[in-house]
């Protein structure tokens, strides 16, 4: 296959590289001077600094050549964050290529409080920006890291296009990677937007010195939290406890690689926000995607305490200790009630 992968964060990096073993790669960067220095250096510095880019690994940067990239490609995959996925898909709504995107979260709505229009999910923006395009997700439990190394990895191809799918398993399925195809593009993207908000939960609570009971007990109310919103959008529950649902919940927030994990450590440290970010370097998306899902919730009438409790936190309206509290002091009922 001939793919282009159109981003080289860590993440587009990776898959790159992962691809590139078996398939004729292209990997586009925004920026001239970021391809210039990955063509010249074979090696991604800023994010993927130990991954010697394979030699037949192809490179091109700038607005120039973007074009030219999207030529004669069997697919395309955006790896840009939630924020630059708009512009993107409006620049390539126009090819017949399956196009997938890589980035979990919300869009950010224009106005911030909860009367205002709601974020996008990724599905929901291609609507709106590409009508036309046959397009989906690849998604699941993954650190770029990892994959980049060639370790185990599962991932959900997700698409209501077959041609998508198919695409996906075609480009990553390898010794290393597998990749599953799933339909239910609502689920594996609820599940990709929600588990970061749950992320920054569970690093709180480690942050806090509460011990694993409350980590255990934090990660399986969540995925309640994350099905009970997946189900009111639409999804299908049995996708929320497959791999881009429970699976990237546990990896998210209980590995070290976490950034929004981390974001959760070092709240529950006493570190304020803005340092928190400052010092993290990268998109942390559940910092972002918290109120959205908040206030997706709200409209369709789904509780997710957990969710509320972290943007009371991010607002600075309860502290630290005072989320917990908060959530323990809720009024008992049946688990799954």
């Amino acid at each position: 296959m001939k793919i282009a992968v159109l981003g080289a964060g860590a993440w587009g990096t990776a898959l790159a590289v992962n691809a590139a073993a078996g398939h004729a790669v292209t990997l586009w960067a925004r920026d001239l001077a970021q391809a210039q220095e990955l063509a010249t250096d074979r090696v991604n510095n800023r994010y993927l600094p130990e991954i010697e880019l394979p030699a037949g690994l192809q490179l091109a940067g700038g607005q120039a050549a973007f074009d030219g990239v999207l030529q004669s490609q069997d697919l395309l995959v955006i790896a840009t964050p939630m924020s630059g996925l708009r512009g993107m898909l409006h620049a390539v709504k126009n090819v017949q290529t399956p196009v997938a995107w890589l980035c979990k979260g919300f869009e950010t709505p224009q106005k911030v409080d909860f009367e205002a229009s709601f974020g996008l999910l990724a599905h929901e923006i291609r609507a709106q920006a590409a009508p036309d395009l046959i397009a989906g997700v690849l998604s699941g439990p993954s650190f770029a890291q990892e994959v980049a190394r060639g370790q185990p990895t599962a991932l959900v191809a997700a698409s209501e296009h077959a041609a998508v799918r198919d695409a996906l398993v075609q480009a990553f399925h390898s010794p290393t990677l597998r990749v599953y195809a799933n339909d239910d593009i609502v689920g594996v993207e609820v599940g990709g937007a929600v588990k970061n908000v749950l992320a920054i939960a569970t690093g709180l609570c480690d942050g806090l010195g509460l011990g694993l009971n409350a980590r255990a007990a934090l990660i399986t109310r969540g995925l309640a939290e994350m099905t009970r919103l997946g189900v009111a959008l639409g999804a299908k529950p049995e996708t929320l406890t497959g791999l881009s649902g429970l699976g990237d919940l546990v990896l998210t927030a209980t590995g070290d690689l976490s950034r929004n994990r981390k974001v959760g450590l070092l709240l529950g440290r006493g570190v304020s926000l803005p340092t928190v970010l400052a010092q993290l370097g990268h998109v942390a998306e559940g910092v972002y995607s918290a109120r959205t899902v908040l206030q997706r919730a709200r409209a369709v009438g789904v509780d997710m305490p957990i969710t509320d409790a972290v943007v009371a936190l991010l607002d600075r309206r309860l502290s630290a200790r005072e989320a917990v509290q908060a959530l323990m002091g809720r009024d008992p009922k049946g688990e799954f009630a």
